[in-house]
């Protein structure tokens, strides 16, 4: 029998190939905002004991990964006028290759972990693993800033999901943390987006070279 979480958590890896094989940042983003929606309703499904202020908790973590951050990152795009993203250093074929094996690695990985969670889906430690190398992998295949602070956001997705993992407790702490961190981080990359786009008129990192003496 398939258990909703599994589902859930298939669709979450399923959003990494869909990562990785995207080179338009508005389809990239959507797919982000997709990401942080099934993770955040995760807790929902395997079984924890949720207070109301948990409920409430995660319902405003869902708001936040899945309408503000992707929206303030939609935003910044759209004001510096940029649609696709430069050539990535791994292409995009070879990305979704690395994103199968990346996730026959998580799923390989996590039996050496003894989560408190496991016996409620086979997938939850692996999809936690996969996010996180997910997003070290966007952020080293990638060149455009905009790619690259979308993959330190599905970082901090694996953070969440390793967090709902062990401890629902120590999730509220960390994660209400990251958050903050995050949106703050989002709003200093739309001003220097802006920064960037007016003195080289593009955002690939590489040309951030020239500034050297």
């Amino acid at each position: 029998m398939i258990h909703t979480v599994d589902t859930i958590l298939a669709l979450a890896l399923l959003s990494i190939l869909f990562s990785f094989g995207s080179s338009r940042l508005p389809g990239l983003i959507k797919v982000l905002a997709f990401q942080g929606i099934v993770v955040c309703v995760v807790p929902l499904f395997i079984g924890q004991d949720m207070s109301t202020g948990s409920i409430v908790f995660t319902l405003v973590t869902l708001a936040i990964r899945g309408i503000i951050i992707p929206g303030c990152i939609y935003l910044a795009i759209k004001k510096v006028a940029i649609q696709r993203e430069v050539e990535p250093i791994v292409g995009y074929h070879a990305s979704i290759l690395a994103g199968l094996l990346l996730i026959v690695g998580a799923t390989v990985a996590s039996h050496h972990f003894d989560a408190p969670y496991s016996g409620v889906s086979v997938l939850l430690l692996p999809t936690a693993i996969a996010l996180l190398g997910a997003g070290m992998f966007l952020l080293m295949a990638r060149r455009n800033a905009i790619a690259m602070v979308l993959g330190y956001i599905m970082m901090e997705n694996g953070i969440y999901l390793v967090g709902t993992t062990f401890s629902i407790r120590a999730r509220h702490i960390v994660e209400f943390g990251i958050l903050l961190d995050v949106l703050a981080g989002v709003m200093i990359m739309a001003v220097i987006l802006q920064n960037i786009k007016q003195t080289f008129d593009d955002v690939d990192t590489a040309r951030l070279r020239t500034l050297k003496e």
